[in-house]
């Protein structure tokens, strides 16, 4: 039987009925008893009868109904309490009491070269709409290793909006079983019998993947969007081909995409053009007319942008001599703000137009106020005062649409290191009033300038995906203008701004 019963005991402390499912990786029963002492896997060693207990394999570790496990290690925070209580102050503080102090959020211990998924799992939960979702998922629904994952990947985002360190270690132990199963992969050993370091770009597709199968939209939506990774994720391409070697009709076709690519030449400095490049690019395929492969131009433009656009710069190339991936570590800048209007198709062009005009009319407002003075104490004060109405961000028929072309950056996910196989992940992600660098367990504050040196040039962290949400409108309730393509959500919630 898998399922067995033991006494933890630690020091002074027991811990009777502690359910261990010896199915599990070890790593997953390190994880609870590091929710139960607080010592950190890799500080524990672990014993029963004799034996004591790998991070790869049970081998002889043998578990049976009520057998004794002796827990050794201590906790690294274990040190002298002071006699008085002193006041500290921000520069003085570790980071783990700047957490507590400025109420940073939950960070995700890393297991033994898990910050790929740590990372994924941290810019992923930016998005409201996605992590209501999990939060409500119906974990009984079944659905094979995709419902594992996605049960999985719920009860992470329960315990990180719980804020409990112990019940994270847990539950992302149980994240990275489930993930391993869905994907045997992220499995692999590394030399010295850890796991080996991932491709972020590859556990965020698959866990992306296993979300899009599990999670239906709300209620019934216009299209083949049946999932909210569709609704709120997935854009729609025009594509047409064009022969450069013989006289042929233009073929033209739609595709559909979770994430833009932007590809890295020499002549790419700025994110803008190497979505651009990307939209027109030289292909090869076979010509009906010619009876051979021939070169053809393909044109995309978008037809449906998402509220949640994902890019991901494509810095890592596979280098046959040493068979590895090896990283572009170029220089490209990333905006704040993202405007992709001269992406979109002539058609989307035109819806676009009603919601960017509003939006050109308030920053145009807040311009004029600024320099006729009255934004100053001494002018007119009720104005800043008044109650905001927030446009919706979607199109009337589209919920989960971008109605403007306008993104703000909400999420990065960087890699340091010179190939996709080592090297570390983290997040850095927004949140009201800044920004936070989530470095597995270990959340921190950083600056709006921090996040931009993120572009590469170095060995410092380099961005991998960026993941951008919808510039939301505000405008004074009173002054509410009629929308004509962007009314509320047919569902009756109101539109969600990045917490």
């Amino acid at each position: 039987m898998p399922n067995v019963s033991v006494k933890v005991k630690w020091g002074k402390e027991t811990f009777p009925g502690v359910e261990v499912n010896t199915d599990d990786e070890p790593v997953l029963f390190k994880a609870q008893i590091f929710a139960l002492t607080g010592v950190q896997p890799d500080r524990q060693k672990v014993v029963c009868k004799g034996v004591t207990l790998r991070d790869d394999a049970w081998g002889n570790f043998k578990l049976t109904n009520n057998a004794i496990v002796l827990v050794m290690g201590s906790k690294e925070e274990d040190v002298p309490a002071a006699p008085v209580e002193q006041t500290r102050f921000v520069e003085d503080m570790n980071e783990a009491e700047l957490a507590t102090a400025l109420d940073l959020p939950e960070g995700l211990m890393n297991l033994g070269n898990t910050c790929y998924m740590n990372a994924t799992v941290q810019c992923l939960k930016t998005v409201p709409e996605l992590k209501n979702a999990l939060l409500n998922y119906d974990k009984t629904s079944g659905g094979g290793t995709a419902g594992e994952l996605t049960s999985a990947l719920s009860d992470t985002m329960r315990t990180l909006e719980g804020g409990q360190s112990g019940a994270c270690a847990v539950a992302t132990a149980k994240l990275l079983h489930a993930l391993h199963e869905a994907a045997p992969r992220f499995a692999e050993r590394g030399a010295g019998g850890g796991f080996a370091q991932q491709d972020a770009s590859e556990c965020w597709s698959e866990i992306v993947r296993a979300l899009q199968s599990r999670l239906p939209v709300a209620a019934p939506v216009p299209g083949d969007r049946a999932s909210i990774v569709e609704q709120y994720f997935g854009g729609q391409l025009d594509v047409e081909l064009v022969c450069a070697e013989a006289e042929e009709p233009p073929s033209r076709s739609t595709e559909s995409f979770l994430q833009l690519s932007c590809f890295i030449s020499q002549d790419v400095k700025y994110l803008q053009s190497g979505l651009r490049s990307k939209m027109s690019e030289q292909i090869t395929k076979m010509s009906q007319t010619l009876g051979r492969d021939a070169i053809y131009t393909k044109t995309s433009k978008i037809s449906r942008l998402p509220a949640y656009l994902t890019v991901q710069f494509v810095r890592f190339y596979y280098k046959e001599k040493e068979s590895i991936n090896a990283k572009i570590l170029k220089d490209v800048k990333f905006p704040l703000e993202l405007d992709v209007f001269e992406l979109c198709s002539p058609e989307l062009q035109e819806r676009l137009a009603p919601m960017r005009a509003k939006f050109k009319e308030l920053d145009d407002a807040k311009v004029e106020s600024t320099l006729s003075g009255k934004n100053k104490s001494h002018g007119d004060s009720r104005k800043d005062t008044k109650r905001k109405a927030v446009l919706p961000y979607w199109f009337e028929n589209d919920v989960g649409s971008n109605n403007s072309g306008f993104y703000r950056l909400q999420a990065v996910l960087t890699h340091r290191g010179r190939s996709s196989s080592s090297g570390h992940y983290v997040a850095w992600v927004a949140r009201a009033g800044g920004w936070l660098r989530c470095d597995d367990d270990t959340v921190t504050p950083v600056t709006e300038e921090e996040v931009l040196k993120l572009s590469g040039g170095g060995d410092w962290h380099c961005a991998y995906l960026l993941l951008y949400g919808p510039r939301i409108l505000e405008i004074p309730e009173e002054e509410e203008p009629m929308v004509t393509e962007a009314n509320e959500d047919p569902a009756g919630e109101p539109p969600t701004a990045l917490a």
